[in-house]
């Protein structure tokens, strides 16, 4: 065994929570993603996708998905700077450029590889990046490629972003970058006291709207419609992977910054482009968003239902405003033994653990979907009610 093998060798989390039997992690899903699914030859209530518009089942979308690859194949097998645009990346951008009232669009493979190829292009030496305490993975792993200045400030806290503005030299570029929605715990940025810092202070403000797409603002437009904030955000970045079934990402700004970053945001220009299928399914998946508004009210209707059944049942679910409800339980053993207790009962959801969130903040993440009906979440309240009583984790 070489070095490397023996850096690792020790290695034996995962081993230790699967000899406990509650190992939560990689569970075979053996059909298409709904409000249920096959899992080991039963049925089980999906609570656990990030599917809010319920759209990945959908057969304009699959047929959609069948004829790009009909027309194109199966992949570009280049990037888009050189051999991988097609016609459809570049309509499909227009449309969501449109879509979230910017100039213009980038599309690329991944929503995680926007954040990761898009901050560090932004800003450099000199300038300074500010964030969230908890933003997503993908913005920390951004910010981490960046050589600007690197400053935090505690989660929605206004007061300590003014601080950490306050900080910076009055002439660099400040970059402010927010998730719109928090997607473990369910709160919003609190984007108009952004907005009204950013013109105090001469900043910059990135969004990543990745749960907020199709759930939020006139047509699922976003948290910065919702808030009416689009014109003051400098740039609106976006996944395919949510409510809009499929696979990719694009970030939407200004022409003069979207032409430098089509030139030299590294994981665009030098990542293969996203396939046909994936990107006539997420054009597909975004007309319909836009056409059936009666979906996204469906998935309010549940969303506020299940808030209230929650709390009635006492359940801790902290400030979310979202489809994405927290039910914390604050202790990692528990939270994979809760979700244990869960699955046997027939309900899928998923465990948060450190580093998605702070050692005393574990929970179990519900996630709602346009198609969950009340029936439904009676059904979930009641088995998770048992589950965590049980535990000893609600009275």
């Amino acid at each position: 065994m070489g070095l490397l093998q023996d850096k690792f060798a020790k290695y034996d989390v995962p081993q230790q929570f699967m000899a406990k039997g509650v190992y939560p992690y990689f569970r075979t899903i053996d059909s298409h993603q709904d409000t249920e699914v096959m899992m080991d030859g039963r049925k089980v209530l999906m609570f656990g996708s990030n599917a809010y518009m319920g759209l990945t089942y959908d057969k304009r979308i699959i047929e959609a998905a069948k004829a790009a690859t009909d027309k194109y194949g199966t992949g570009c097998a280049g990037s888009r700077l050189l051999n991988g645009t097609l016609d459809i990346h570049v309509e499909l951008e227009k449309e969501l450029a449109e879509f979230v009232g910017k100039d213009e669009a980038l599309c690329f493979s991944t929503g995680f590889t926007v954040n990761e190829g898009v901050i560090p292009q932004l800003v450099g030496r000199g300038d300074y990046i500010i964030c969230d305490d908890r933003d997503h993975a993908s913005i920390v792993d951004g910010r981490r490629l960046s050589f600007a200045t690197q400053l935090k400030y505690k989660h929605n806290d206004m007061e300590a972003l003014e601080k950490e503005l306050q900080r910076c030299e009055p002439d660099a570029v400040k970059l402010i970058i927010v998730d719109s929605v928090f997607s473990m715990e369910g709160d919003l940025a609190n984007l108009p006291e952004i907005v009204r810092l950013k013109k105090k202070y001469n900043a910059s403000i990135y969004v990543d709207e990745a749960h907020g797409i199709g759930v939020f603002g006139k047509e699922g437009r976003g948290v910065c419609d919702y808030f009416g904030v689009t014109d003051d955000v400098d740039l609106i970045m976006g996944t395919f992977s949510k409510s809009l079934a499929s696979i990719g990402g694009f970030v939407a700004g200004d022409k003069k910054v979207i032409n430098w970053l089509r030139h030299n945001a590294r994981s665009y220009i030098f990542q293969a482009s996203n396939t046909p299928a994936a990107t006539a399914a997420a054009r597909e998946a975004l007309r319909i968003i836009r056409t059936e508004p009666e979906r996204n009210q469906r998935l309010w209707d549940v969303t506020n239902y299940a808030l209230k059944r929650f709390r009635e049942a006492g359940f801790e679910i902290g400030e979310t405003q979202s489809p994405i409800i927290p039910l914390y339980v604050r202790d990692t053993d528990k939270t994979f033994m809760v979700t244990k207790l869960a699955f046997d009962e027939g309900i899928f959801i998923n465990p948060v653990i450190p580093p998605a969130c702070a050692p005393q903040d574990t929970l179990v993440r519900v996630a709602l979907m346009a198609t969950h009906t009340k029936e439904q979440v009676d059904f979930a309240v009641e088995k998770l009610t048992k589950c965590f009583k049980v535990l000893e984790i609600i009275k």
